[in-house]
């Protein structure tokens, strides 16, 4: 044994070959980031986004700042005064991230600018500011850079809040596939700032509220009585809350969804354990939202495939009548899609054997038990899968029905 647990093994063999001689290499790395509440990141006396992620090098005031196209719309003005305010050297790229640009092309296009500008490698973090898609363009370039470049999250979506923004995971889509390339790469810190939700739309709150009934379903009872109580008011305000007591409800399914994301991540960042319960949602849904781009957000795919998984459980006594039907009212008091024409049998059975392989031969498919528990499967077959988006149909279906025999007062 020599310094460094480095193992030395001779193995000499007879007379007439040469010795064999192997070593073993032993290393850790520790991985170490923050996820921290900074509300209005962008005021000027806010000093949390100039001193991210410096390596206490307070002198450095480089900074290469990786923005969505929208998000400069809206915030650019905001952000230049705070750069200079600051008194920021910095060099802005402007990127049109939507799932269609997830690829290859705009992760390099990140590289050509970071290599022009130049940076100090290890003080001069880059900064990523916008939604998930961005997060993970920027995350992947930032680890090819010189293999290791610290960079700073800026989430401005929800699902970047309580997903995107919170996890070690980057990539982008290849060969019409989700998430096909892509690293583990810990940002040094991720800025969370709830007034960006005043700018987003209604319909990427909901697609947000998706990832965050994901934690609720299978892990956290209390957080989805959260959502069922307080669900319409956060998609009304925006989850800034108007009143005192839709401000503590924001706040509370923030903090339970995020310390929810990082309690599953933490112990099993590299995805060494595949049974993960963060998985639930996302078996069939990459390729249902691919299929279906650009009709499907991310989160509205993964909830297509938690309706599915929810019958699923239904049909085998995991999830009582009462149960499903509450989680079905909440998808729609999110306004969250249960199914789309995407999900043909012959899709969700190639997603079926596509998932297997990902999890090395086994489904590892997490069902929920209930509400707020899960427990994981390896038996599921594609009649169960197409059954349970046939029923998922159906139950929609009869809703429209129903609502279409709703005569209002008054009418004739």
């Amino acid at each position: 044994m020599t310094p460094g647990n480095l193992t030395v093994a001779r193995a000499d063999g007879d007379l007439t070959s040469p010795p064999t001689t192997s070593w073993l290499v032993e290393a850790t790395r520790t991985v170490s980031y923050s996820v921290s509440v900074s509300r209005d990141v962008f005021a000027l006396d806010n000093p949390s986004l100039a001193a991210a992620g410096t390596a206490g090098a307070a002198d450095t005031r480089r900074r290469f700042v990786v923005i969505d196209k929208v998000v400069h719309e809206i915030y650019g003005d905001q952000l230049d005064r705070y750069l200079r305010q600051h008194d920021m050297t910095t060099r802005l790229c402007v990127l049109d991230a939507t799932e269609q640009q997830k690829t290859l092309e705009s992760a390099t296009q990140i590289l050509h600018g970071l290599d022009e500008f130049g940076i100090d490698r290890r003080r001069e973090p880059v900064i990523a500011i916008g939604g998930g898609v961005l997060l993970d363009l920027v995350g992947l370039a930032s680890s090819l850079y010189r293999r290791h470049t610290p960079f700073v999250r800026v989430p401005t979506t929800l699902i970047g809040l309580v997903d995107a923004g919170v996890g070690v995971k980057t990539g982008v889509n290849f060969n019409g596939h989700k998430n096909r390339l892509g690293t583990y790469e810990a940002p040094t810190t991720a800025l969370l700032d709830r007034n960006f939700l005043r700018s987003l739309d209604r319909r990427h709150l909901s697609n947000g509220l998706a990832e965050i009934l994901k934690i609720a379903l299978v892990k956290d009872h209390e957080l989805f009585v959260h959502l069922e109580e307080s669900g319409g008011a956060l998609l009304d305000e925006h989850m800034q809350g108007a009143s005192p007591a839709t401000e503590s409800a924001a706040r509370e399914v923030l903090r339970r969804a995020v310390h929810g994301m990082l309690e599953e991540l933490q112990p099993n960042l590299w995805e060494t354990r595949l049974e993960r319960l963060v998985d639930y949602g996302h078996s069939f849904s990459p390729s249902i939202e691919m299929a279906a781009l650009p009709d499907l957000l991310h989160g509205e795919a993964v909830c297509i495939d938690m309706a599915m998984t929810t019958h699923i459980a239904h049909r085998r006594g995991l999830v009582s009548d009462a149960e499903l039907g509450r989680v079905m009212n909440v998808m729609r008091l999110l306004e969250l899609p249960v199914h789309h024409g995407a999900c043909a049998p012959a899709l969700l059975a190639t997603a079926l054997a596509d998932t297997t392989r990902h999890r090395d031969g086994l489904q590892r498919l997490p069902l929920p038990v209930g509400i707020g528990a899960a427990t994981f499967v390896n038996d599921v077959s594609a009649d169960e899968l197409a059954y349970a988006a046939e029923s998922v149909a159906r139950s929609v279906a009869q809703s429209v029905a129903q609502a279409a025999r709703v005569v209002p007062t008054g009418a004739q």
